[in-house]
């Protein structure tokens, strides 16, 4: 029986790659994390068939003997936020840099085959030239965007002189159900949705012309299910989008449509650290993966809308 081990398995892209491996079949799944921005309710209903454990990724002793003999672990554990890295830079340092060096170093330790990273698009900064592609030179803009790079360095490293495998996903913004839209840090749809149910003004920073490869959650489990499958890839970076771009104001403009309202949107100044544009070249994803995306931008907002409706009834 294979065993995968999930950190931050309690979050919004981790609870939902707890329950695609659980609907591949998975024979053992194992979720980690310390509840610092997860919630075990995410979880609720798979809690029986899954092993939960509250530790912190920052404690090796702690996490070690959980990942020992794992067929794949997915690092989904972080501080995933670019302003809260700038106003607090510390933690998510700690989180982002020094827990994932313990879970590379207990991976590589406890003999796991291979470990499939949560990187980020915010590597690329801004940059005048799109589709953004892995062969481009990072240039990040904030402390989350380094220390999510860093971790792609450090992800390669341990694929060279340890006996582990190892891949990163560049995640784009990715959205969908159970993404918690309470927090000043939460992502933008989330946020947006939120404000359409209450029929209040969302927040927009900046002019609404920046522009989002939005992803649904779903198709990044698949990506993430393929990266742990596809032979001959250890070592490399992958694009996590779906190759489009939608501008904030367009968002807006299509979550009215659906839900048949009127509200225009708040306007307030650009936010520290924030790109201008950023959509996902995914042509090294579809020939080394396999990766095609499977849900439109359009029939994602609606899937998560009806879920958001629910969860807010």
């Amino acid at each position: 029986m294979k065993k995968y081990v999930v950190t931050g398995g309690a979050g919004f892209i981790g609870s939902a790659l707890v329950r695609g491996l659980l609907r591949e079949g998975a024979g053992r799944v194992v979720v980690i994390d310390n509840l610092l921005t997860g919630r075990e309710e995410n979880l609720e209903e798979v809690r029986g068939s899954i092993e939960f454990h509250k530790e912190d990724i920052r404690c090796y002793e702690s996490i070690a003997p959980l990942m020992e003999g794992a067929d794949t672990v997915f690092h989904e554990a972080a501080i995933p936020s670019v302003p809260r890295s700038i106003l607090e830079p510390a933690p998510s340092h700690e989180v982002n840099i020094d827990g994932t060096f313990q879970v590379l170093r207990a991976a590589a330790d406890g003999s796991v085959r291979r470990v499939v990273y949560a990187a980020s698009s915010s590597a690329y900064g801004d940059t005048e030239v799109l589709p953004k592609s892995e062969s481009m030179l990072p240039r990040p803009k904030s402390p989350y965007a380094a220390q999510k790079l860093l971790g792609e360095y450090y992800a390669s490293v341990f694929a060279s002189c340890y006996s582990i495998e190892t891949v990163s996903l560049r995640y784009f913004n990715v959205y969908g159900p159970r993404q918690d839209p309470s927090s000043p840090y939460s992502g933008v749809l989330s946020v947006f949705m939120k404000a359409l149910l209450e029929r209040r003004a969302p927040t927009i920073f900046g002019d609404g012309e920046q522009s989002r490869d939005f992803t649904y959650v779903e198709d990044v489990v698949a990506l993430n299910l393929q990266a742990a499958a596809a032979p001959g890839i250890s070592g490399q970076v992958f694009n996590g989008g779906n190759g489009g771009r939608i501008t904030l104001n367009e968002a807006w403009a299509l979550l009215q449509r659906i839900e048949g309202v009127r509200i225009e949107p708040v306007y307030a100044d650009p936010r520290p650290g924030d790109v201008r544009h950023s959509q996902a070249d995914t042509t090294a994803v579809s020939a080394a993966l396999g990766h095609t995306p499977r849900y439109s931008f359009e029939e994602g907002l609606r899937l998560t809308l009806e879920w958001y409706r629910k969860e807010f009834r």
